[in-house]
């Protein structure tokens, strides 16, 4: 009766994280001396990008009336790369806060999520926050939350994160709107909504207990893997990891399983009691990737250690997907499937300070359906095995659906980007005053080529982007090869557009030559597709001054010196290769 589990969902730098440190300070959760801003970002990562990756959960003790009440809340990402975080967690509660910025108003991405919550079944509680700012606009904020939510204007809280202004009227509101979890039923039943592994405990699971009671030293079962364990630790986030006697029904906690093998638990599995058999609780749906890349370790000897990490990365993080392969230039390493560029490049990041394992990564693509003229059918996800041009007969590719929530002024700007980008236009609508909702379809792979950084461009900084994957459509591309010193690169090979694969061969050259370091002889960078050679640039050779140290005399030593260092240049670059560093590869990703 006196639980209230809830989750906070909002855009990027609305206001969630600060929300999530009054909480904690209100409640005295975290001691004062201890505490600091975005607390329950615990990740060095987050703290220096300022963006909640991982969700956290934590409990909280407040008293209401003189009633003490047990508060679970689970701080959940905002940005759209890491929206599945956000959906195992709405799985584990009953209620939302609905944060918006009254600065902001609603963004596409909160009404993505706050859809999600309300096909849960969620209690919604709308909230108005940066209150104390003199431009917010809360009355025209509140507008807008009227628009998507069914609900009374005095029933929209407003509220200041950062000075703690209307705090308490919320948790109020947190104990009078959203229910108190309800067993489902007397068998012992806990969802896994997420995983850690540790090298002496083995795999950590946080749960969701919605039946009976669990304890130390029961013997219990993973109902899908069919690991049995006995489970040698219970306990609960505040926020770090407290031992206690057991978890009841509608607790939210964590088990330590013992498990060594990673794969031995997964997220959305069901805890039971092996003294009592129950059926499997609904987990969650299998994220879908929105792009591929290809990773490997910066030293081949380093595969296994790779394996291992992603392993184990895959239990903290289940959104991303992977499989190995193999590269005759890069050695063995894997195909990852991720929800985003920002994703994939969090990934990337998170192995070499969680694991101490560098890779490099092979350009971004997304996923391609082709029928070859000899009646074989393929799915493709690395550009280096995209077949010729004149093998493929039938070329299909995934299109999104996507949202965006931009200023009405700058309705023009958004449709010619759209078009810029094969987007085709659904329908626009009014919401609120000022700004206007634009619908519209385009390739996924257009989406990726800078897309959302290019509408914020033209809209200065206004709009806000969601989508979600369409269906299967005709499309017409081309692999797009670059050759360094006359050998093919698979890792830079891409897939774009034939409309734009001169302007992009002329790009990703001058790209590579800004940040190809120079070697001993000149090196010559191409781009080819379809058999021609679309751009060239050659990158002069490392001038090195072997005469400096002469003094005096006649040019005639310092000619024969000259003749010298200018065969040796002819000779390494017809006998050498050239190294490209980690480096390079990583900042070919990020377009410039």
């Amino acid at each position: 009766m006196n639980i209230r589990n809830f989750v906070i969902i909002s855009h990027i730098d609305h206001g969630k994280s600060t929300l999530a440190d009054r909480f904690l300070e209100l409640t005295e959760t975290v001691e004062k001396r201890k505490m600091r801003a975005q607390y329950l970002d615990a990740m060095d990562l987050e703290r220096e990008r300022g963006i909640t990756i991982k969700m956290q959960p934590v409990r909280m003790k407040y008293a209401s009336n003189g009633v003490p009440y047990t508060l679970n809340l689970i701080d959940t990402p905002g940005h759209i790369d890491f929206s599945y975080e956000v959906s195992r967690a709405l799985a584990a509660v009953e209620g939302a806060i609905l944060l918006v910025d009254g600065t902001q108003g609603i963004e596409a991405q909160t009404l993505s999520v706050l859809d999600m919550a309300r096909g849960a079944g969620l209690v919604i509680i709308p909230v108005v926050n940066k209150i104390d700012l003199p431009h917010a606009q809360i009355e025209e904020t509140k507008k807008e939350i009227k628009e998507v939510l069914d609900v009374d204007h005095k029933d929209i809280l407003e509220i200041s994160a950062k000075t703690g202004q209307g705090i308490e009227k919320l948790f109020e509101a947190v104990i009078e709107k959203i229910p108190f979890p309800n067993p489902k039923s007397d068998l012992g039943q806990a969802l896994v909504f997420d995983s850690q592994y540790s090298s002496h405990q083995g795999v950590i699971v946080y749960v969701r207990v919605f039946g009976d009671r669990f304890k130390k030293g029961e013997a219990m079962q993973l109902v899908s893997t069919g690991e049995k364990f006995i489970c040698q630790e219970v306990g609960i986030f505040s926020p770090e990891r407290k031992q206690a006697e057991s978890l009841e029904a509608g607790e939210i906690g964590y088990l330590v399983t013992n498990i060594k093998k990673a794969e031995g638990a997964r997220v959305g599995d069901t805890v039971i009691l092996q003294k009592s058999p129950a059926l499997s609780l609904k987990g969650y749906q299998c994220p879908q990737p929105m792009i591929w890349s290809s990773i490997y370790p910066l030293e081949e000897d380093n595969f296994d250690d790779l394996k291992k990490a992603i392993s184990r990365l895959h239990l903290s993080d289940s959104s991303f997907s992977y499989e190995e392969e193999s590269s005759s230039a890069l050695g063995r390493g894997f195909r990852v499937g991720c929800l985003g560029l920002l994703h994939l490049e969090i990934l990337m990041e998170r192995l070499k300070r969680e694991f101490g394992v560098g890779v490099i990564a092979a350009t971004p693509t997304v996923a391609y359906d082709i029928i070859l003229k000899n009646g074989l059918q393929k799915v493709i996800y690395n550009p280096a095995e995209f077949p010729e041009d004149h093998e493929i007969e039938k070329i299909k590719e995934r299109w999104v659906n996507l949202k965006s929530i931009v200023p009405s002024g700058a309705i023009g700007a958004v449709l010619k980007l759209l078009q810029s980008h094969e987007g085709v236009v659904v329908g626009t609508e009014a919401f609120g005053d000022f700004r206007s909702i634009i619908k519209a379809e385009m390739p996924l792979r257009e989406l990726m080529r800078d897309f959302f950084d290019e509408l914020k461009s033209v809209t200065r900084g206004y709009a806000s982007l969601s989508y979600e994957l369409g269906e299967m459509r005709s499309s017409s591309v081309i692999r797009l090869d670059v050759l360094v010193h006359a050998e093919r690169v698979g890792a830079f090979s891409r897939i774009v557009s034939k409309k734009i694969m001169e302007r992009e061969a002329k790009r990703v050259v001058e790209r590579l030559y800004s940040i190809l370091p120079k070697e001993q002889f000149s090196v010559k960078i191409q781009a080819q597709a379809g058999g021609r050679i679309l751009a060239a640039r050659t990158l002069s050779a490392f001038r090195k001054d072997v005469t400096g140290y002469l003094y005096g005399g006649d040019r005639t030593r310092k000619m024969k010196l000259w003749k010298k260092q200018k065969k040796g240049k002819k000779r390494l670059k017809e006998m050498g290769r050239v190294s490209i560093g980690p480096e390079v590869f990583i900042k070919m990703i990020h377009r410039s």
